[in-house]
């Protein structure tokens, strides 16, 4: 992966961190719960959930391109078009809150960790999204290991920072979320709409 194509990885996947999602808020929700440092249980295991589902559509993508390269080129302009819907329904989505009191019950890792994990591995537009996503960015012509690696660390720490930082100041974030959220929805729409609809024209 060249430094220019990385470059965009890293803005489209910061986007997404950044964009509404269950992981987030759980982040959030766990973040007022149970504070900053036994969340990052939970940020660890959607870390782990997201990995698995990047190393599923890679791999996967990776076998379709053995075949023939030309399901990279239907896959760059069905997954952009997808991104761009993605977009709009970003754009359009309220903004992120939560309503929480402090818990009484005290949650092992384990339990956190695993709430995470099942976030991220169970929510089918995550899949999707990266079946869309990835093709932009992929070379056949270099080791799809060596891609895989780097395109899940990068995704993989961008989201463990995001939930980390949500969590640490999720109880003074949540109001800031309700009086700008909306606009900042629309910010990361615009950011996957202009990547849906720019990425399929590169070569």
């Amino acid at each position: 992966m060249d430094l220019n194509t990385w470059l965009i990885y890293l803005l489209a996947a910061t986007g997404l961190s950044l964009s509404p999602g269950p992981n987030g808020l759980l982040a959030l929700t766990h973040g007022a719960l149970h504070g900053r440092r036994k969340t990052l249980y939970t940020i660890f295991g959607g870390a782990f959930g997201f990995v698995a589902i990047i190393a599923l559509s890679m791999f996967g993508i990776g076998a379709l391109l053995m075949t023939s390269l030309v399901w990279l080129t239907v896959m760059k302009w069905v997954g952009g078009t997808y991104l761009v819907w993605l977009g709009v329904q970003v754009w359009r989505s309220p903004p992120i809150g939560f309503e929480a009191t402090r818990s009484t019950e005290p949650r092992s890792g384990g339990s956190l960790f695993r709430q995470g994990a099942l976030s991220a591995l169970t929510n089918p537009k995550a899949l999707l999204f990266f079946a869309a996503f990835l093709p932009q960015f992929i070379d056949p012509a270099r080791s799809l290991v060596v891609q895989f690696v780097i395109m899940a660390g990068t995704f993989a720490a961008i989201e463990i920072a995001t939930e980390a930082a949500i969590a640490g100041t999720a109880h003074r974030i949540s109001p800031w979320l309700g009086r700008v959220g909306r606009r900042f929805n629309q910010f990361c729409g615009g950011l996957f709409m202009a990547i849906g609809a720019a990425l399929p024209f590169r070569g």
